[in-house]
């Protein structure tokens, strides 16, 4: 048997699987491509999670949406983390080139034009339906790391939260939070101090001002309600197509706080959330993160540790997550290490430093008789990478340099015509886009605050009638309960912290 023949026998029993799974290409041995020696990916360990790396320009969001197509054809829906704008048109069939027929001729597969069933979301201003959570759902814990906050500060705003619990003030925007802040330190001193204990004004500034440049970062957008139900991420279309959810990021690209802050809040909720799994067939729910290099450059050390817990606890409930990044140094070694998939496309040499990181690169993959890896990585071509993953019994499969199929939607964006389209056809709009404000923690204080002002004034003007000292009672009438899944969210973050201890 000559090498040839050797080498497609160890890709084909390398990834031969009895269940279902996915086609990512044709392997490559010596710049040629064997028709036929098909790349495939288990469904059921795509919730093992995984990377896509490589330079610019290399193709890397084209394999993402080459994933993401394939498991919406298989009833799994997604998640895009779109920082570059380049994936609505997910919602439009590919125009075909003579390019692409040829592509798929070498591979041994037919190439179909395909449009999927896409949901535009956003944070911000931008069109698509509203992303939103409660304070109150973040709970105290996620919102102190989200700011950075001491052991001292952490404290306060357990206080603070335990104050609202106890006093059925519910914590919904930024907004309401700072007003219960500054009513701890200013009219409700002696509330406060008298049931929780002394507050200090420093350490309750120091909260606010963080709280502020948080809110510069457009977070006021985030905070509020409707909150947004995780459940809806994971919708199935009338032709039994998983819903591709894209996250629009490309105006916040310059506010990693804002997305930090969504991020922690969305795997939270989602761990909190999502039944257990166990030994699933198939993913529940597959995330992808593009540019994930921006959040681990800006990342505090606090975003880090949940990431990685999250990595770590979160494929149990079905969900697999992808970080899309130039190069795997850019993800840190705790979270690398628990990614099943690795898609490697090719990393440009043009300094000591990126020798070094193609070196460190090569280190990460299997050790294989057909390749020189660290040549390999800098000789792919566009819309080739190599390949390692896991098999259905979770081994690691034999590492492939491998011709990747194009995508079956456009590789472009949507005119605004047609996002438009999109946008007016979804069923999510009307259920998030309202914007609701209704009695809560700032507007109660406010009443509170201005009555014991009157009644301090008809005092003043009464010196002669007798007083007694007596506390204001905070006993309110009947509010609307704050969302229950908020329970569910301080439950599994203090899981978290545990785990992270």
């Amino acid at each position: 048997m000559n090498t040839k023949d050797q080498f497609i026998k160890h890709i084909e029993e390398g990834y031969s699987t009895k269940g279902d799974f996915i086609t990512m290409g044709s392997a490559i041995l010596n710049e040629e491509t064997i028709t036929n020696a098909f790349v495939k990916i288990p469904l059921k360990t795509l919730n093992r999670h995984g990377l896509i790396a490589g330079a610019t320009g290399t193709g890397k969001t084209k394999t993402l949406q080459v994933i993401a197509e394939n498991l919406s054809e298989k009833g799994i829906p997604v998640l895009l983390m779109d920082l570059k704008g380049d994936l609505s048109g997910l919602a439009q069939p590919s125009p075909g080139h003579a390019k692409i027929e040829e592509r798929h001729a070498k591979i041994g597969l037919p190439f179909t034009a395909k449009s999927f069933p896409v949901e535009i979301l956003s944070l911000s201003e931008q069109e698509g339906v509203k992303l939103r959570a409660t304070v109150s759902e973040f709970g105290p814990i996620l919102l102190s790391r989200i700011l950075n906050l001491s052991v001292t500060q952490e404290g306060i705003v357990a206080v603070v939260f335990k104050y609202c619990d106890d006093n059925h003030l519910p914590l919904l925007d930024l907004k309401d939070f700072k007003k219960v802040l500054q009513y701890a330190t200013g009219e409700g001193k002696k509330e406060f101090t008298d049931s929780y204990g002394r507050i200090s004004t420093s350490s309750t500034g120091t909260i606010l001002r963080k709280i502020i440049e948080l809110e510069q970062q457009g977070a006021e957008l985030f905070f509020g309600e409707k909150s947004f139900d995780v459940e809806d991420l994971t919708r199935i279309d009338e032709n039994g197509m998983g819903i591709i959810n894209i996250l629009r990021l490309t105006d916040i690209q310059d506010r990693p706080k804002l997305f930090s802050t969504f991020m922690l809040s969305l795997l939270a909720e989602i761990y909190a959330t999502f039944p257990e799994q166990g030994d699933s067939d198939r993913p529940e729910l597959v995330l992808f993160i593009d540019e994930a290099h921006l959040i681990f450059k800006e990342a505090s050390k606090a975003l880090l540790d949940q990431i990685e817990s999250i990595v770590k606890l979160i494929r149990s409930k079905g969900i697999g997550l992808y970080f899309v990044t130039q190069n795997p140094t850019d993800v840190p070694d705790a979270v690398l290490s628990q990614l099943g998939l690795k898609v490697q496309h090719a990393l440009r040499a043009f300094t000591a430093k990126d020798r070094k990181a193609i070196k460190l690169t090569a280190e990460n993959y299997p050790i294989s008789e057909y390749y020189d890896t660290k040549e390999v990585l800098t000789s792919l071509g566009i819309g080739e990478a190599l390949i390692s993953a896991l098999d259905e019994k979770g081994r690691p499969t034999p590492l492939a340099a491998t011709m990747l199929r194009a995508p079956m939607s456009r590789m472009d964006v949507l005119t605004d015509q047609e996002l438009k389209a999109v946008i007016d056809r979804s069923k999510l709009v009307s259920k998030y886009n309202e914007t609701i404000d209704r009695e809560s923690a700032y507007e109660i204080l406010n009443e509170k605050i201005d009555r014991a002002e009157k009644m301090a004034e008809k005092e003043k003007d009464s010196p002669s009638r007798k007083t007694t000292s007596r506390r204001t009672s905070t006993r309110q009438n009947p509010i609307i309960k704050v969302l229950t899944s908020a329970t569910f969210i301080r439950g599994v973050l203090g899981v978290l912290k545990k785990v992270m201890r």
